[in-house]
């Protein structure tokens, strides 16, 4: 098994595994970026090789994707379950109805009475293991994902999942902007949790940006800008 941190990728037999590490190009769906290394290994002959991710990253979101190639696909489930780090900056006294930037805001909240001691002590107050409802999330619903159904336009109703929020870090405090390092298990939506900070401090609260850098014991250090790695995909001589 192959890891991203050996950078030649020549002589390398991909149907054997190989765990590429690519740092997420905003705007790219998790999807995107399977069926762009897939199609580029196509290129080298590996008609029926699998590709797939361990994580899915919102389209707004950058930062770490595990992709998984031939027998590493194997591996996906157990890499799914390590234990993932973000940092977000989150915007409070407003919403949108997908509480990111992919919708205008809907919704503004008084934010004067919010203070740096309330943000953290609401950080506090979120942290450890509790259920969440992903309001608007990849999870999916009669085969369909439920962010699928929200843009359409319909209403999106799941089940609250057990999640773990092992630590959270105020990194800026510039209200009513805030920058959060967030240490969670699988399963968690940063999304849901700026709503829940938002929430929590008594306003409302959306994502301006989000950013994975942590998957288990893969880091960004060690990350491939997803151009580099296509590149030398295709300097590979073919099988």
């Amino acid at each position: 098994m192959t890891t991203t941190t050996d950078r030649d990728l020549r002589g390398l037999n991909f149907e054997e595994g190989y765990i590429a590490v690519i740092d997420k190009p905003l705007e790219w769906t998790s999807t995107d970026v399977v069926r762009k290394i897939k199609f580029a290994l196509h290129g080298l002959g590996y008609r029926r090789i699998k590709v797939g991710h361990a994580g899915t990253l919102d389209p707004l979101a950058t930062g770490i994707l595990v992709v998984c190639i031939g027998r590493a696909t194997k591996m996906v489930d157990a890499l799914q379950a390590e234990e993932k780090e973000y940092e977000t900056d989150i915007r409070l006294g407003a919403t949108t109805p997908s509480f990111d930037l992919e919708h205008p805001i809907d919704r503004t909240y008084p934010t004067e009475h919010i203070t740096r001691e309330a943000v953290l002590a609401a950080l506090d107050a979120l942290t450890g293991e509790r259920l969440q409802t992903p309001l608007y999330s990849a999870k999916k619903i009669d085969g369909v994902r439920a962010y699928d159904i929200a843009r359409a336009g319909e209403e999106v109703a799941l089940r609250q999942a057990l999640i773990n929020i092992y630590g959270m870090e105020l990194l800026e405090c510039e209200l009513p902007r805030i920058r959060v390092r967030v240490r969670c298990s699988k399963g968690t939506y940063i999304r849901s949790l700026a709503r829940e900070i938002g929430e929590e401090l008594r306003s409302g609260a959306h994502l301006e940006s989000l950013r994975r850098t942590r998957s288990g014991g893969f880091t960004l250090a060690t990350a491939w800008q997803l151009d580099d790695f296509l590149e030398k995909l295709r300097a590979c001589e073919t099988k």
